[in-house]
């Protein structure tokens, strides 16, 4: 049996707790050797602490020069890089990239220009720079195992199966907590019920995302690279109960479904162990009548603007996805501080795509402008909406 030695980026935060928990059940399989985070360095020092990790990297420098943890930490990396630069570890086998937002894309190039297997939970980086993160695994030999569970459910269905085989992917979704609200219940929503998701637990961002359905259009788009499929032929259902986590139609007609509870720590071992399986009693045995029935209704694109807006932006390639990233994480922001409506987070991002969505994004440079560009642009438009309610 390998021990794989783990990089985990973003270890505060949902996911990356969850790989932390799977890796303290099966230590004779799983070694951290490496943590980061954005700016929780009393966290973090305790994790590092726990787990015996001298390589450790803050991303904001501010927070490590704030907190009194003296000679301890002199050690630590900080700064916008840094984060990167353990992707490149030669002490780390896999990396997990569980940064939230588009600032995980470049520990994402690190790691796969340096030839390691990426355990992404960063979909932004698929999204931001599809073509340039493809392009970094050929590169350097690196591979990318998803961890997100609708990618992860694809990835499980394709096992043993031809590139040609595969002729649609359906994802699913919760339809997150606004499920069946009326546009009047919508334009009432304040953080405290969107961050209220019916069956996953996740952070703040992810939360807010997946109550707009944008998290499933950013989803779409990282299915079209991950799995090298036009958008005509990557579907998304709304799955109430979230037990079928994707399915996988095959040119034959067939259909093959990946399915389990809703929790991440199965995603998150499939990604550390592939093409492995690694038995854990934590997790729950499936119970096929206490699961049913299972539903499925139409994405509602009229209550949901955010994600044909995503999706669109996807189809029209370029910058374009960076931009609806970039904005969308900027509106998301401005309604988790009450400065615009659950309905106005689409106008934020609309505008941004007006102005920048025809935008090309042939290289790192270039995604970086459009995404600097596109967080100018949202700003701006949260302090106009700003103005006019206020």
């Amino acid at each position: 049996m390998t021990r794989r030695r783990l990089a985990v980026l973003g270890a505060t935060g949902s996911v990356g707790l969850t790989t932390l928990a799977v890796a303290r059940r099966h230590p004779e399989r799983f070694e951290v050797v490496a943590l980061a985070a954005a700016r929780s360095v009393e966290k973090l020092a305790a994790l590092a602490a726990e787990f015996g990790v001298s390589h450790v990297a803050v991303a904001d420098p501010a927070a490590l020069t704030a907190h009194p943890g003296g000679p301890a930490l002199a050690e630590w990396r900080s700064g916008p890089g840094s984060i990167a630069e353990l992707a490149r570890l030669s002490e780390a086998d896999i990396v997990v990239n569980a940064v939230v937002g588009a600032a995980g894309l470049q520990a994402t190039l690190a790691s796969l220009e340096a030839g390691k297997r990426c355990a992404l939970a960063n979909k932004e980086s698929l999204v931001a720079g599809g073509d340039l993160v493809l392009a970094a695994a050929r590169r350097g030999g690196g591979e990318l195992v998803p961890v997100d569970s609708e990618h992860s459910a694809v990835h499980q269905c394709l096992a043993g199966a031809s590139a040609h085989d595969l002729h649609r992917v359906i994802l699913t979704a919760s339809g997150g907590p606004f499920r069946n609200a009326s546009q009047e219940v919508l334009a009432a929503a304040g953080p405290k019920n969107a961050l209220r998701h019916p069956t996953w637990q996740m952070g703040a961002k992810i939360s807010i995302d997946s109550a707009t359905l944008a998290n499933k259009a950013l989803e779409v788009i990282e299915a079209h690279f991950l799995f090298g499929l036009p958008y005509d032929r990557i579907d998304v259902v709304i799955h109430p109960t979230s037990v079928v986590h994707s399915f996988v139609e095959f040119v034959d007609g067939s259909v093959i479904a990946q399915m389990g509870e809703p929790t991440m720590e199965l995603p998150v071992l499939y990604a550390l162990a592939w093409p492995e399986r690694v038995a854990d009693s934590r997790l729950r045995t499936f119970d096929p009548l206490a699961s049913s029935p299972l539903e499925f209704e139409p994405v509602d694109q009229e209550r949901f603007p955010l994600f044909g807006l995503g999706v669109s932006a996807g189809r029209a390639g370029g910058a374009a996805p960076a931009v609806f990233n970039a904005a969308n994480e900027v509106a998301v922001q401005a309604f988790l501080r009450r400065r615009v409506t659950f309905p106005g987070m689409a106008r934020v991002v609309a505008a941004a795509l007006e102005a920048l969505g025809d935008r090309t994004a042939h290289d790192l440079e270039s995604v970086l402008n459009a995404d600097a560009s596109a967080r100018r642009v949202a700003a701006a438009e949260v302090e106009a909406i700003s103005r006019r309610a206020g």
